[in-house]
Formats: C-alpha cells, structure tokens, sequence
C-alpha cells in the first residue's frame, strides 16, 4: 500500500470550550474533530459566538462567489495581524476593499508577471547557490528546508517589489524580524475568541508589537525612497512603482504613505510565508515519492532564464498544485454572515462565524478520491477536474481571491524545478515531519531532508 503524507491527528469529537481553546493554541488542525473530513456543515458553540464549518460547494460557492458583499471577513481574525498589517486588503470590507483592490489588481495584471520573471529567476538562482553553500558545509548532516524555502521566498518577493535581493540591509532585517513575528503566533489573540469593545486593551504574544512596529519602519522607510525616485523619475519598473503610481479610477487618488506601508506589510506575509510554505511541503513530498522526484528533475533539465519555459513545467506544475492541495498554506478563512441565515435547515444567525477552510474541504472524504494521497495525476481525471472547480481554494475565490494567485502558480514549480534541476532530495529517518497552523501550514519541528548534489 502506497504511503500516505503526514497528517496532523483529529481531536475526540467532543470536548469542553477551555480544552478547545488550549488544543487551538497549540495547533489549528488538531484542535478539529475527524468528522470535519465528512461532513457537509458542521456548528461550533461557545458563550460567546456561533460558527460553522461550510464544506458543501454550493454553500462555499454561495459565499466567496455569489454573495461576497453578504458575508465579509471576520474582524475576529484580523485581531492579531492588525499590529502589522493595519487597513491592509487582506483585512478590510466594503468600500475600502473595493477601493484597495482597485488601485492593487493591475499591477499583477496581463503582461506583469513576464515582466516580473526575470526576478523570481535571479532569486531562483540566488536560492540554488544559497543552498549548494549549505550543502558544502552540511557535510552530509540532514539540513531544515523550511528556513531555505522561506529565504527564497523572501528573496522574490523583494526582488519582485522592490528590485533589491534579500542580502539589502533592510530586506535582511525585514526578514529576520519577521520570524520572530511569526514564532509569536499573533492570530492567537483572546479578541479573536471573545468580543471585545475596541476601548479594551488587545494582549498580544511577547516581542509581537515591537517586532510588528520595527518592520512597519523599515517598509516606510522604503517606501519613502521609492516615492522620492519616483518624483525623480528614476524609479525602476517594478510591482511597488507600479502600485504607487496607479490611481482609483473612480476616487483619482492613489495610496498615501501609511497605505502603501500596509499593503507592503500583506504582500510580504501573504507573498512570503504561504509561498514558503508550499516549496518546503513540496519538497518533503519529493523526499517521499522519488519517482516523481526524478521526473521532475528530467523535466527541468532544459530549463531557460526565459518566461515561455514555464508553460513547459507541466510536471512540476501538477506536482505543486497537488501540495498546495494537501498543504493548503492558509487553511481556513472566516468569514461573517451579515444578515440571518438559513444553511441546510439550519438557522446562522446574523453575526455567526463562517469558517472555509481549504484544509477539510481539500481532504473531504466524499469529494476526492484518495483524499489524502499524493497523486499529481489527479488533475487529469474527471474527479480531479471537478474537484478543482468545486472544491479547491488553495487562494480562496470569488472577488477575494488571492491577488498573486498567478504570480504563485509561476514562481512555486520554477523555483522546485531549479532546486531539483540541481539537488536530491531525501527524507531523514525518524524525523517526519508533523503538520502545525498557526499563521500557516508548517511543520512542527520543521521540515529535515538530506540534500545532496546531482552532479
């Protein structure tokens, strides 16, 4: 029987409100019961708010695509993120998402991601002598990939944005205070389970405000500079120029500073840290499945510095999409119903939580065949084509969907494809790895291959 990939365990189906809480702080997805991989709809009750699970796609599609104005993001969510990510698109509704969305959605539009291709290159090739560096110097000793991947994401993303690699000084320091942003596991705020008027004080994790006021600094610090070269007309053609310069067709105005620090702040953790997530998830399923380890790397063997070779990358496209399936990097979404329900003969009454979560729906044991296996040549089955119209949301989907969805679906399989083009890829004994959510889909104890040279 073919090996499964690791999956986290399902808690007892019941258990009180104070061991939910303690099992959700210590990890998202163990914290839910193994009746969520069937069921269509499921409710959660505390003293404080009502929530239900949403896994039917028609009742998924009701709310991302047919009526997203009737279910906006939860508040609760953002509790923790707002520190860093103040008024960002990932966490405002109404008016002033419409109006971000507008000034924000052409850069990544038609002709942006050929122009932005020879960046993720440079960081692809950045990243393959990162890590032939750390191999040398391994020795042979297993060497944690998450840390690798989460470098090169970096590394695109500030490429891509602001046209500075991740060794500029304040690229470096963005990234280093961003980890220990995230080892604060901010999105676990008591406000986010408890309604809180906004007078009452939020108690964040210890370093989470300072290290979120720090890199909120040093973004408006390169903000700053990019609007002075852009008055100088010396700004070079990147996504930030392009998003400072554009303005709202319907108001004429563009982002101001403070603005333009927010949206920074979202590009780099949703840019960042799911793209991390997914390459390392990746990569431990090569460890995995060797075959297709070495069809991935046969693949890349003819690959070019040039944008017409990533429709070439067939395998290796279908191999990420299928992690980003398995390891969807945000596994669930909250979304709030605005006015009274009625979801399946049941009653949501208005201000109930409605939570989506990729993680359940991707695995649902009534929708996909073989839901936790890893099988890339899914995508060609009528199962699997289906599947990926009603159920998969790895960058959610409607109006909301992931800005840089397209911009992932090209920088996840190049970068795999240069890294296995180069390096193999195996797994350690006795350290697999075990999968956590806090503010993405990562490993316990991070993610342990051994590496080695093709050559």
């Amino acid at each position: 029987m073919t090996e499964l990939p690791p999956k986290p365990p399902s808690r007892p189906d019941r258990v009180s409100l104070w061991r939910y809480l303690r099992l959700f702080k210590a990890d998202i997805l163990s914290a839910q019961p193994a009746r969520l991989y069937r069921a269509w709809m499921a409710e959660f009750r505390t003293p404080f708010f009502r929530s239900f699970l949403l896994n039917q796609p028609d009742l998924v599609k009701t709310v991302l695509k047919e009526r997203p104005d009737d279910f906006p993001k939860s508040e609760r969510i953002g509790e923790g993120l707002r520190p860093l990510l103040g008024q960002s698109v990932f966490l405002t509704n109404g008016a002033v998402w419409k109006r971000q969305r507008r000034i924000i959605d052409p850069a990544f539009e038609g002709g942006r991601l050929r122009d932005t291709f020879p960046a993720m290159w440079a960081a692809g090739e950045a990243a393959v002598a990162r890590l032939d560096r750390q191999v040398e110097g391994a020795g042979g000793a297993p060497i944690e990939v998450e840390e690798v991947t989460s470098h090169a994401a970096a590394d695109v993303i500030f490429r891509t944005l602001f046209s500075i690699p991740i060794e500029h000084e304040v690229a470096a320091e963005v990234f280093s205070r961003f980890r220990a942003y995230q080892r604060a596991q901010p999105i676990l705020n008591l406000a986010a389970f408890v309604p809180l008027p906004r007078w009452v004080p939020r108690f964040y994790p210890r370093g989470t405000r300072a290290n979120a006021r720090i890199i909120r600094d040093l973004i408006r610090r390169l903000t700053a500079e990019r609007m002075a070269e852009i008055g100088a007309g010396t700004a070079p053609d990147d996504l930030a120029t392009k998003i400072m310069t554009t303005l709202d067709p319907v108001t004429g105005e563009g982002f101001d500073t403070e603005e333009m620090v927010d949206q920074v702040a979202i590009f780099f953790l949703a840019g960042h840290e799911t793209s991390a997530s997914a390459l390392a998830w990746t990569l431990y399923l090569m460890a995995m499945f060797p075959d297709w380890q070495e069809r991935l790397a046969e693949e890349a063997e003819g690959l070019e510095p040039e944008f017409a070779a990533v429709s070439r990358l067939r395998l290796s496209r279908d191999v990420f999409r299928e992690a980003l399936r398995l390891y969807p990097p945000v596994p669930m979404m909250v979304r709030e119903a605005s006015c009274p329900e009625r979801f399946r003969d049941r009653d949501v009454p208005k201000g109930s939580q409605l939570v989506l979560s990729p993680w359940h729906l991707h695995r649902h044991e009534r929708l996909w065949d073989n839901p936790d296996g890893f099988d890339p040549t899914r995508w060609q089955t009528e199962n699997g084509k289906q599947c990926q119209r009603e159920a998969y949301i790895p960058f959610s989907a409607g109006p909301r969907v992931c800005t840089g969805a397209g911009f992932a679906m090209v920088e996840g399989p190049l970068i795999l494809s240069m890294l296995l083009r180069r390096f193999r890829v195996e797994r350690v004994a006795g350290r697999e790895p075990v999968p956590v959510a806090h503010l993405t889909v990562r490993a316990q104890d991070g993610i342990w291959l051994k590496i080695s040279r093709r050559d």
